[in-house]
């Protein structure tokens, strides 16, 4: 792996954080391509699947995001180590509150008039791909966060710790692909419709992963305030939508263990690459 890593140094920020996220993008297809295997999902495994993405989001958002940020600051000294994280993470939080509370989206396994956001005419295939649509732009944009922090030189800002944090989102992106197409197939969709529905999903990676790598690159004093943002909205997510729905059926138990095993691999992957 540190050849790996070794291997990355010298290529451009930004395209490092475009190929992350086409990795990324890459696992929720590979999700949703259980559709041509399975007609239905195990409740349970499907559960914990979600539980496991909650835990790598929040490991991650401390982790791969908050410290950092909190070192860079307190490195720099000009401002209270704590003001730029406190103001980038309630920003996070915020925004994915009015997106959340505008966009219409409906999550995986709601009946479709319990729909959340502006009242829309759009298909539950389209809701469906909005909700995991809002999963995906905290994550895509640390990565590009990640990466551009990294392309800075700055020692709390490794190009192994924005690696461990793709790999990580990689991970928990695979029951993000699953729980849009799945069920879309159980209601009757084609296989490949239902495919196509569950990796479109992922597609804004790309484009929040280049975004968040080139604001960095351009504006360096922005660095602690664009990741506390990221683990801002990633814990939004996880708090709003991942948790609650890994509870849905009851397997909360299980649920609550996947949670606590996939913070402590994105905790390993984070501390060992990072």
């Amino acid at each position: 792996m540190d050849a790996f890593i070794e291997s990355l140094k010298g290529i451009n920020p930004i395209l490092l954080a475009l190929m992350a996220t086409l990795f990324t993008w890459g696992i929720t297809a590979f999700g949703a391509s259980f559709v041509f295997f399975f007609k239905k999902m195990n409740q349970k495994v499907l559960d914990a699947m979600l539980g496991f993405a909650a835990g790598v989001m929040i490991a991650a958002s401390y982790w791969s995001l908050l410290a950092p940020a909190i070192e860079m600051t307190e490195k720099a000294a000009k401002v209270p180590s704590w003001l730029p994280a406190l103001i980038g993470f309630l920003g996070g939080g915020i925004f994915l509150w009015i997106v959340d509370r505008y966009l219409p989206h409906l999550h995986p396994g709601f009946e479709i008039n319990q729909a959340e956001g502006v009242p829309s005419s759009w298909k539950r295939s389209i809701l469906l791909v909005s909700a995991i649509t809002i999963h995906n732009i905290p994550e895509g944009l640390a990565i590009g966060v990640a990466f551009g922090a990294a392309a800075h030189g700055l020692d709390t800002a490794s190009l192994g710790a924005a690696v461990a944090l793709t790999i990580g989102i990689g991970l928990q992106n695979l029951p993000e692909g699953t729980a849009v197409s799945v069920p879309l197939r159980r209601e009757g969709m084609s296989r490949r419709k239902a495919f196509f529905y569950g990796q479109l999903s992922g597609a804004v990676e790309p484009l929040a992963g280049v975004l968040g790598a080139t604001a960095v690159l351009l504006i360096e004093p922005l660095l602690p305030y664009a990741l506390s943002f990221a683990a801002g909205a990633m814990i939004y997510v996880v708090v709003e939508e991942l948790i609650p729905e890994s509870h849905l059926a009851g397997n909360t138990d299980l649920a609550t263990m996947a949670t606590i095993v996939g913070f402590a691999i994105m905790m390993t992957l984070d501390v060992s690459l990072g």
